[in-house]
């Protein structure tokens, strides 16, 4: 599988709400079997997986780093595992390659690769995930 080149447009696409799932502008919802706001919106941030930051799309790009569609989902995952873990702010090691995760906000702060890692000091995590 070809790498996937990390841009602003990658990241930022987003899935569209189904009309259905929400109530039309100015009708209250159906409690009986309409989705909340809340549903809906949690809907999507689950279809969407992690984001980047912009700080982190530039790490990506100025250290060159390539994400394939298999890393995105062992990222996916791995913030997944912290996230079941209560973990708040993750270290997530992936091969030669490292991300700092809010999982809270499903946000990849930064990334960095195996040649950058030497005498670094990673702070405010309180937890690492290897994927």
């Amino acid at each position: 599988m070809s790498p996937i080149k990390m841009n602003n447009d990658y990241i930022q696409r987003r899935v569209k709400i189904n009309p259905s799932d929400s109530p039309a502008v100015g009708q209250r919802p159906n409690v009986s079997g309409q989705n909340s706001f809340g549903d809906v919106l949690n809907k999507i941030r689950e279809k969407d997986g992690v984001k980047f930051s912009k700080h982190a799309m530039d790490r990506l790009n100025s250290r060159k780093i390539e994400l394939t569609d298999s890393e995105m989902n062992r990222i996916n995952d791995g913030v997944g595992k912290a996230k079941s873990k209560g973990v708040r702010e993750a270290l997530i090691m992936m091969d030669n390659k490292v991300f700092i995760a809010s999982v809270q906000n499903n946000t990849i702060i930064t990334a960095v690769t195996e040649d950058q890692l030497k005498d670094n000091v990673f702070t405010n995590i309180d937890g690492a995930v290897i994927v």
